[in-house]
């Protein structure tokens, strides 16, 4: 039966799926946003050995419950659904409308940033430490440049999903924009598309599915590092992820000088920051934008009493072994 908890995390999924395709926003700073990331993390995890028993032994229910598979299909039709429909609209808010979208995004990640600083106890040396070095990680990488011709073969393609989806996960790294940068992302852009009008093909059914694998592998193997790190290591975790945060609100800065005002090309403009010199309607207008979604989504943090740090109870592992 549909539940109104169903409908959240479509809508949660549809919110992710939208920011992963921005270059610039990572769909795992929404799902801290949504206070759902932790619990993202612990059931894509979950994909192991002790799940293969359980198909095994045809114990459907249990391993169900054991990977909290409502959430993840919900979740992922929401995500489906976001990236199929918004594709074509966030490529024209950020073609058209480049200043107040980015602005907006702006104000969400720094929001998000805040909010995991809150969730450490007590910020020591150590933790401070890391979050400069995530700052400076993902400040270096969003400055890359793009790579313009990339390797055809199928190879690349599942190195290009196995490295994005990792950083589709990492609150603060857009996996769009490492998609990006490995020069790939329009041209899975252009599939999802070409799928979406039914224009099938052998090779691009080929060409999908070596790019989901190489997420799926990427998602599963990168998920059980994270859920490592975040039960070991929470605060310590929790600040790379702030800082990583921090540093991509470079990429999503709203006021740039466009470079390559003669290419068409979204993915082959240049922009460089820079501090508005004019403080004009248009200007006013994008900072209004940010302090709106800066403040919405404390709020929102508020509403929901902070982060979700326990969703679900662990299931009992040890159940597989029995009878």
């Amino acid at each position: 039966m549909f539940t109104r908890d169903d409908a959240k995390q479509i809508g949660r999924g549809f919110l992710m799926g939208g920011a992963d395709i921005i270059p610039g926003v990572s769909g795992g700073t929404m799902a801290l946003i949504l206070n759902i990331y932790q619990r993202l993390v612990s059931s894509i995890s979950r994909f192991d050995l002790t799940l293969l028993l359980m198909l095994k032994k045809k114990r459907w229910k249990m391993a169900a419950e054991y990977i909290d598979f409502r959430f993840l299909l919900f979740l992922g039709v929401g995500v489906v659904v976001g990236i199929g429909s918004l594709a074509s609209v966030m490529h024209y808010l950020l073609r058209d409308h480049a200043q107040p979208t980015a602005a907006v995004f702006f104000g969400l990640i720094a929001a998000s940033s805040v909010i995991v600083a809150r969730m450490i106890p007590k910020w020591t040396f150590q933790e401070f430490i890391l979050a400069v070095i995530g700052a400076v990680i993902a400040y270096l990488v969003v400055g890359l440049p793009l790579l313009t011709s990339p390797p055809e073969a199928k190879w690349y393609l599942f190195l290009s999903g196995l490295i994005a989806i990792c950083a589709m996960i990492l609150p603060g790294i857009s996996g769009a924009f490492i998609l990006l940068i490995l020069g790939k992302y329009t041209d899975i852009t252009g599939m999802i598309k070409q799928f979406l009008k039914f224009d099938w093909s052998i090779d691009l059914f080929l060409s999908l599915t070596v790019f989901s694998v190489g997420c799926l592998c990427g998602l599963i193997g990168f998920s059980k590092l994270l859920k490592w790190l975040l039960e070991r290591h929470e605060t310590q975790m929790l600040a790379v992820l702030c800082g990583l945060m921090i540093g991509s609100l470079r990429k999503i800065w709203p006021f740039k000088i466009d470079l390559t005002p003669d290419v068409e090309q979204l993915k082959l403009k240049q922009f460089i920051n820079t501090w508005p010199t004019e403080w004009s309607s248009e200007v006013w207008f994008a900072v209004g934008l940010a302090v709106i979604a800066f403040v919405a989504v404390m709020i929102l943090d508020r509403v929901t009493h902070g982060h979700e740090h326990a969703t679900h109870a662990e299931p009992n592992e040890n159940a597989v072994t029995e009878g």
